[in-house]
């Protein structure tokens, strides 16, 4: 017998309330499959899903589910079944799933699925409860068959996320995107300490170093954005 999906409250947000922005105004771009498309345009749609689905710091050559590709071409499958697909594949558990707690990895979905941000601790707890006692494929599928999925993205839109500009802002909000793969738990047990073995912390320039590596860890640029800084600080 599962457990049922703990109450929480849904918290008005952005994503919740009906925008009057134009098209210039930071709305979103939405790619479906309703209508027959071109090639190109399904290019477009499937690189769309990897961003919003694996981020960009896994939008390898060799990460693309290339079956899966090829079976949205064809239209043996929905654009909700590759979004899943991309979800349960080896690399996005690999990356992001083993990487993390259930809290964040949670919250990570909750943004790149539902297109929106945790209401809340609560949320949090109730997903992870979910995902503690379904597994991961469980906790995908009832994120995918949720009545908020269903109504904002149906089974041919890619999610994205929804209405990220306030109006009173100067600004839009910084895309989910941004937010790198794994927390700071996780982030701390990678091999930093190595720095200190070969004396770096020696060098007068040192804590400047070590506190832009932790800033950029998670992005594919970190190597090389190290070995031009080293070079700049003259290690």
């Amino acid at each position: 017998m599962s457990i049922p999906l703990l109450e929480y409250a849904s918290l008005s947000q952005n994503s919740r309330v009906k925008g009057f922005e134009g098209p210039a105004d930071g709305q979103p771009m939405i790619y479906n499959t309703e209508n027959l498309l071109t090639e190109s345009e399904m290019d477009m749609l499937i690189m769309a899903a990897y961003r919003q689905i694996c981020n960009e710091q896994q939008m390898l050559v060799s990460y693309r589910q290339r079956f899966l590709e090829s079976q949205l071409r064809a239209g043996q499958i929905s654009v909700k079944d590759f979004i899943r697909g991309l979800a349960l594949s080896d690399n996005f558990r690999r990356l992001t799933y083993d990487s993390n707690n259930n809290y964040r990895f949670v919250q990570i979905c909750i943004q790149r699925i539902l297109g929106r941000d945790v209401y809340g601790e609560r949320e949090k707890l109730a997903w992870s409860i979910v995902l503690a006692t379904k597994g991961l494929k469980g906790f995908i599928d009832d994120l995918l068959n949720s009545e908020e999925y269903l109504t904002n993205f149906g089974e041919n839109t890619v999610p994205y996320q929804r209405r990220r500009k306030l109006p009173h802002w100067a600004e839009g909000e910084v895309t989910f995107e941004h937010m790198a793969r794994y927390g700071v738990d996780y982030r701390d047990q990678l091999p930093i300490t190595d720095l200190r073995k070969v004396g770096v912390r020696k060098h007068p320039n040192a804590k400047i170093l070590e506190r832009i590596w932790l800033g950029m860890i998670g992005t594919g640029l970190t190597i090389i954005m190290l070995a031009v800084l080293a070079g700049l600080l003259g290690f």
